[in-house]
């Protein structure tokens, strides 16, 4: 077993109550659910294979009855959890959540205010129910967590969000591209870079600093990749390194992926990734899996197009320091 901690993402379900404009599960009414006795025939095997941390995904996770008790099961079982949300059901959920052994809460907020982000996801109330929650899960000792997907209709607005997650006391805050399948096009490279350049160059010690790399790229290379070819930042050469620490698990689907960013980009061929069970068990390092890691360990760093800016941000500081801070995917 390694001497890292593995992360495993579970996406849950697939209902959603969001609009988002830029989401495939906007507005899913899909009865699938992952079961507490679906937990409970992974979590051994979870733990043997070296997880430590576990992250519902969905769809939206509170929209699943048994969330809380399948917090508490991971608790139990020595995992630290954590979960993603669009918020607006945090509050009500909270304390439970943190009765349960929570250990950190990832809400998705893309505008700088309700008059802004309550548009994008076409969700009245969900800027406000975030925030409540995110304050409400400080209070309790949970991690609080932003995510935010950046494009052209919103990366002017990320100053000011910058300024209201920290004065809320978020303790963590990705940015990533906005993904769609079409080209992308901002006012200018000079303009996005200029709005947005201060975010990155803060100081840590007063001001929350997202994780992993800038949206539009580090480098000159990465810049003009991302606003020339809407090609997001990825895992430098010569190797992703998620792949050793990552599995994503598609319930519904029983498929398992070495990168989060994966299971929505499979193509026409068929099923992406590898069976969660082989011959009727589950097995979380089957060989077809590692078949799969391994091949985008290898290639990812030229072929992926879809990296989030964590993804990238992790496997480069594994490559330059052998070790990535709890949490920093």
């Amino acid at each position: 077993m390694q001497d890292r901690h593995r992360y495993l993402f579970i996406r849950v379900l697939e209902a959603c109550n969001a609009d988002c404009f830029m989401c495939e599960f906007a507005l899913s009414r899909d009865t699938y659910r992952f079961s507490p006795e679906d937990f409970a025939e992974l979590l051994p095997e979870a733990v043997e294979k070296g997880v430590g941390y576990v992250r519902f995904t969905g769809g939206e996770p509170l929209m699943h009855r048994d969330v809380v008790e399948l917090v508490r099961m991971g608790t139990e079982h020595g995992m630290r959890m954590s979960l993603i949300t669009n918020g607006q059901f945090l509050p009500r959920f909270v304390d439970r959540l943190a009765d349960a052994g929570l250990a950190q809460v990832i809400v998705s907020l893309d505008g700088s205010s309700a008059a802004t982000h309550d548009v994008y996801r076409r969700s009245p109330g969900m800027f406000d129910n975030g925030l409540e929650g995110l304050r409400r899960a400080k209070e309790l000792g949970i991690i609080p967590r932003v995510n935010s997907v950046v494009g052209p209709h919103n990366f002017a607005q990320m100053p000011e969000l910058q300024r209201t997650l920290t004065e809320l006391g978020v303790q963590q805050w990705e940015l990533s591209a906005i993904k769609l399948d079409r080209e992308i096009r901002y006012p200018s490279a000079e303009e996005v870079v200029a709005a947005c350049e201060p975010i990155y160059t803060a100081d840590p010690a007063t001001t929350l600093v997202p994780l992993g790399k800038r949206f539009y790229g580090n480098t000159p290379e990465e810049q003009k990749a991302f606003f020339e070819e809407s090609l997001p930042p990825r895992a430098s050469e010569p190797l992703c390194l998620v792949t050793d620490d990552v599995i994503y698990l598609d319930g519904k689907n029983g498929r398992m992926f070495s990168c989060s960013c994966l299971p929505h980009k499979e193509g026409d061929e068929g099923p992406g990734g590898a069976p969660l069970r082989t011959d009727g068990k589950v097995m979380l390092d089957s060989p077809v899996f590692r078949t799969h890691a391994d091949l985008f360990k290898q290639q990812g760093p030229t072929m992926c197009g879809g990296c989030s800016t964590t993804a990238a941000g992790y496997s480069d500081d594994l490559a330059r320091m052998g070790a990535v801070p709890a949490w920093n995917y």
